[in-house]
């Protein structure tokens, strides 16, 4: 049985036994989440925008036209939300169809990758051989169709998706045995430069790595290895590409990356000075949901699921 099949297994099973205790209990009134953003008093809910600098609530024309004058921007996700999927439909199309063409970055497509993509998307093989030959379910493993609208629009407005992530299986070797465990051909397939001396983003994947299990990853300093492996080569596939093409791009990648900046957003501009803005698609977990300033420049509240 696939990953995905024994996912949606496990999903039926909690929803049987889910309605069976709520047909023995009373039922209550969900309780409204509590959120607490740095600087805003007024009472916030899902679907809202917050442009974080201002500390306002904005429109989400306000938003697309404060993004005009961005070269780079980047929107992050929950990766099984399917809320922050369509947001970000909406958020690509509206760009589009007001400030011009956009390069299409994304996480989940690995450089070696783009030559495959670049086929699919000028119509030289079908959708179904697209996902076979790019290993989908095993090299991503999340919903397709949570990502598909994204990547029909790219293909029916002809711009790039360009596949920025560095090859799983480095990846998960430096995650295992460290940097000093590959050989040259593998480093050399990697960012030059790799910063793993930013104490804030350390702390901040420290606490992170304390409450998941990471399937026998027994060292936090290859953790923090790996991760700094993915943004480095992430930012350096971005900036090379502006550098070279110019124009304006859009990254989606996952919440983490981008958040307070010192993943992938700040490692690219200290290699190419652009006008950059973040867009957080923040959860609204049950209970308080804190948000700090810098988290990024935008935040959009969305469910939980």
């Amino acid at each position: 049985m696939g990953y995905n099949n024994i996912k949606m297994l496990y999903i039926l099973i909690y929803c049987a036994v889910t309605l069976a205790i709520a047909g023995c209990s009373v039922t209550r009134p969900a309780m409204p989440p509590i959120i607490n953003i740095e600087g805003i008093s007024e009472n916030l809910h899902t679907g809202q925008i917050i442009h974080l600098e201002t500390k306002k609530v904005i429109t989400f024309d306000r938003l697309i036209d404060q993004l005009e004058s961005r070269e780079l921007i980047f929107i992050g996700e929950v990766h099984d939300n399917p809320d922050h999927h369509l947001i970000q439909v909406q958020i690509l199309q509206a760009l589009m169809d007001r400030h011009g063409p956009f390069t299409v970055a994304m996480e989940l497509f690995q450089e070696q990758q783009q030559a495959l993509i670049d086929s699919y998307l000028e119509g030289n093989s079908t959708e179904e051989t697209f996902l076979k030959q790019v290993k989908w379910n095993s090299q991503w493993g999340f919903d397709y169709h949570f990502y598909r609208p994204l990547i029909l629009l790219a293909k029916e407005r002809g711009v790039r998706i360009l596949a920025i992530n560095a090859p799983t299986s480095i990846v998960r070797k430096v995650a295992r045995h460290g940097l000093q465990s590959l050989k040259p051909a593998e480093r050399a397939r990697l960012a030059g430069n790799i910063d793993l001396n930013n104490e804030g983003h350390k702390a901040y994947l420290r606490e992170a790595y304390k409450r998941h299990a990471h399937l026998g990853l027994q060292d936090f300093d290859y953790f923090y290895q790996a991760q700094c492996v993915w943004e480095d080569t992430m930012a350096e596939n971005i900036a090379e590409y502006l550098k070279k093409n110019g124009g304006k791009m859009v990254v989606f990648s996952g919440n983490g990356h981008i958040i307070k900046k010192f993943g992938v957003p700040d490692r690219t501009l200290r290699r190419l000075p652009v006008r950059m803005a973040t867009i957080v698609l923040q959860p609204l977990l049950n209970g308080r949901t804190d948000i700090k300033k810098g988290m990024a420049d935008y935040i959009w509240l969305t469910g939980n699921y």
